[in-house]
């Protein structure tokens, strides 16, 4: 009981972090969303209208949200809800403040860069405790599980259509091309500064091969066997090349999220041992990796 209540006052810390990342750097300085937040944005800079904003984030959201629910998880979903409900109640009630001047000339750069940094240490903190920010972090969360890729990458693929579509309604508005080009340069420091934020926090999603060197090879075997019923390992035979004694080298591939704890049991199993670990692509789609949630 007292983790589910820790669980859930996080991923409403992870809401509020989020809304404020909207409400205060986020909207101010123009930029585009991924998404189909991307489309809400657009449409309320096009209308001049923050309640419209509002509205289409919670139609847009509701459908994504029984996406999930039928998708991904009914844990991930019910808690993807907690966190989108507290960005909607939070983006009504949050005051209105003006921490930097949004234009070009000013504190533009300041307001998309730590936004774009809250807005991914949301994302990470939600995901994180089995939830989710909604939009496109719920489409992640499904295409991640099935292609192995990290969450955020699913974030930078789903701006396209939306990035497209804001600087069209850009451009309708302004008819100004150099306003267009602008947009998308800050958009795209936004994008990527959310993204490489959630990725360097949220390693669910990324592929590690740990070697480790040892003459405790079962106990190491073990050890990794017993760590994680879905690891396997290999073990091959070696020789050292100044002392001319026989060692063996134990892989296994984890995930991130995995590592510190498999070192532990390593480590535990064998206290002489030395292993390194390194980040690997291209894993097979029938490596396992828990669902979110």
């Amino acid at each position: 009981m007292r983790q589910v209540f820790v669980d859930y006052s996080l991923i409403i810390v992870a809401g509020l972090m989020y809304a404020v990342a909207l409400k205060y750097f986020v909207l101010p300085s123009k930029v585009i969303l991924t998404g189909t937040e991307g489309i809400a944005t657009a449409l309320s800079y096009y209308f001049e209208s923050y309640w419209l904003f509002i509205g289409l984030y919670v139609l847009f959201q509701t459908g994504l949200l029984f996406f999930a629910f039928t998708c991904v998880s009914r844990l991930f979903a019910k808690r993807s809800l907690v966190v989108v409900s507290t960005v909607v109640v939070a983006l009504v009630v949050l005051p209105e403040l003006r921490f930097a001047q949004p234009e070009p000339q000013n504190e533009r750069i300041i307001l998309v860069l730590f936004g774009g940094i809250l807005a991914g240490a949301a994302k990470a903190l939600a995901f994180k405790n089995r939830g989710s920010t909604g939009d496109e972090d719920i489409l992640g969360a499904y295409f991640a599980t099935k292609y192995l890729k990290p969450v955020g990458s699913i974030a930078i693929i789903a701006s396209i259509v939306s990035t497209a579509f804001g600087l069209t309604m850009d451009l309708a508005k302004n008819g100004q091309f150099e306003s267009v080009v602008n947009t998308l340069m800050y958009t795209c420091i936004y994008i990527f500064a959310s993204a490489e934020v959630l990725n360097n926090l949220y390693r669910k999603f990324k592929i590690t091969m740990l070697a480790v060197i040892t003459r405790q090879d079962k106990k190491v075997g073990s050890a990794i066997a017993s760590t994680s019923e879905h690891r396997t390992f290999t073990t091959h035979q070696g020789t050292g090349g100044r002392s001319g004694d026989a060692f063996s080298v134990v892989r296994t591939i984890i995930t991130q999220e995995e590592l510190p704890q498999m070192i532990a049991a390593v480590q535990d199993a064998d206290p002489e041992c030395f292993y390194y670990y390194h980040d690997i692509e291209g894993v097979s789609s029938r490596y396992f990796i828990a669902p979110i949630g």
